[in-house]
């Protein structure tokens, strides 16, 4: 394992792109990073720019790569974003629509919510890329462009050509999810030109080589393209059976491999194609965890990690419902309105802190259990996981160990290990025997306790909702 040969893997997401090198021992032995910025022209609005996202990718590749020998690449991007460009200059046309956007409006096509959701694997909702297509494509116009995902853009801008790899192509919607092909049915209900959108190939490619990333050389291979929950999922060696994992950042991903004739209320995905072999997984998005800690933070000219600090042990009954967009996974109610609950003379900052740090937890929890499957351990990773509170208040509020990881980028990690395989730096037995350093946090709540705080939290999804109370079980 004294091999100098390293892969490079790029994770490219919503406040910033990250590049790592990894080493044959599977050890992170060089960073880099940039800083992406987000647009909220009008509420309920959220664009990039995608000259931007590219030109973060080079910066953080040059922040990360000096002499290092790169024998591979591997791309983690951000997933249901999409965008569009003249297929001629690579331009884009127009911003770049945020996973988080809700402009468009999916109500006009309600009665052919079965048939979306049979097809593509995922509930009809703005979230996905298939309503933002169509919008893109009335206000930027449907002659000489290409339609893609944030790994579709940034394979073109890195080596020419118009592919997307399988598990970011599921998340579009317009993807028969069984089948692994574009869907002729979900293209016309969402009125999408089957010829504006890339071609569908696996996890391992093959992808163009790299150009224009300087300083690595032009014609290093990419070997690996994922979204970046399902790298995640990969670093966790999610592909052992049971696995489940979630994933802390601007929003999260709970994520398990399951099989796709098994009914789910959550999300039926491809969690990545490896050569073929396609692995489909289970999973419940949240919109807003780490990004209500943020808009909290924002809201009372703090930071994120100064608001967390200041949180007190109990929020002494205050809910935030944290309903910015709508509620996603396991709800999926977009009509939703974000509250506050629960407010007294009492309340001060710490309280509200608190409430927000909750949130996350009931959250997560809330789309575990919609699993329907028994979860032990649930293995965490992300930017907000390094708050001991928040993972302590996880374990309390799940009534399951977490098991943290401590690795910070995870996303990019899991790329690493299937571009390095492809690569030939280590076999699917050696991956097996890698080092996944993890922090054990033990649920210590008494059980009661517990139920009433989840009962509680119900109660104020349910005013958010703007319905009845029920109980979970029932949605």
């Amino acid at each position: 394992m004294s091999s100098p040969d390293h892969i490079l893997a790029i994770d490219q997401g919503t406040s910033a792109t990250k590049a790592v090198l990894v080493d044959a021992s599977g050890a992170i032995v060089a960073r880099g990073s940039a800083p992406v910025a987000l647009s909220t022209p009008r509420p309920g609005w959220v664009e990039q720019d995608a000259d931007e996202i590219w030109a973060s990718v080079q910066a953080a590749v040059a922040d990360c790569v000096t002499d290092q020998r790169v024998v591979a690449v591997g791309l983690s991007t951000q997933r249901e974003s999409l965008l569009l460009w003249d297929r001629a200059t690579g331009e884009p046309r127009g911003p770049m629509l945020s996973w988080q956007d809700q402009r468009t409006d999916c109500a006009p096509l309600r009665e052919h919510a079965e048939e979306v959701r049979a097809l593509s694997g995922l509930p009809l909702d703005p979230m996905f890329s298939a309503a933002k297509a169509r919008w893109l494509l009335d206000a930027y116009g449907r002659d000489g462009v290409c339609l893609g995902t944030v790994d579709s853009f940034l394979l073109h801008k890195l080596g020419g050509g118009h592919v997307i790899e399988a598990g970011n192509a599921a998340r579009t919607q317009l993807l028969d999810v069984r089948r692994r092909d574009w869907s002729p049915e979900l293209l016309e209900l969402f009125g999408v030109p089957r010829e504006t959108l890339p071609e569908v190939i696996a996890s391992t490619g093959p992808f163009p080589a790299v150009r224009g990333l300087a300083p690595v050389p032009d014609g290093t291979p990419i070997y690996a393209v994922m979204g970046d929950s399902h790298s995640a999922l990969f670093a966790h060696a999610g592909w052992r059976p049971g696995q489940v994992k979630a994933t802390y950042g601007t929003g999260s991903s709970i994520m398990s491999l399951g099989d796709p004739a098994t009914p789910t209320n959550l999300c039926l995905t491809i969690a990545w194609d490896d050569g073929g072999e396609v692995a489909h997984a289970f999973e419940g998005n949240i919109r807003s965890t780490g990004a209500t800690l943020t808009w909290l933070a924002t809201l009372l000219g703090t930071t994120p990690a100064a608001l967390a600090e200041q949180a007190a042990d109990s929020s002494a009954g205050v809910h935030l419902v944290p309903a910015f967009g709508g509620l996603a996974a396991p709800w999926w109610d977009d009509e939703a309105v974000g509250l506050i609950s629960g407010l007294t003379f009492a309340t001060r900052l710490p309280q509200l802190a608190r409430a927000a740090l909750e949130s996350i937890a009931f959250q997560v929890e809330d789309t575990v259990a919609a699993l329907e499957t028994p979860v032990d351990t649930l293995l965490v990773d992300g930017g907000p996981t390094a708050n001991r509170t928040l993972m302590q208040l996880q374990a309390d509020t799940s009534g399951r160990a977490v098991a943290r990881s401590l690795t910070a980028e995870l996303s990019a990690l899991g790329v690493a290990h299937l571009a390095g395989r492809v690569a030939g730096v280590w076999t699917q037995a050696q991956l097996e025997a890698l080092d996944r350093p993890r922090e054990l946090y033990e649920p210590r709540e008494a059980p009661a306790s517990r139920e009433a705080r989840l009962a509680a939290w119900h109660a104020a999804v349910a005013r958010a909702r703007q319905k009845e109370e029920k109980h979970h079980a029932a949605f």
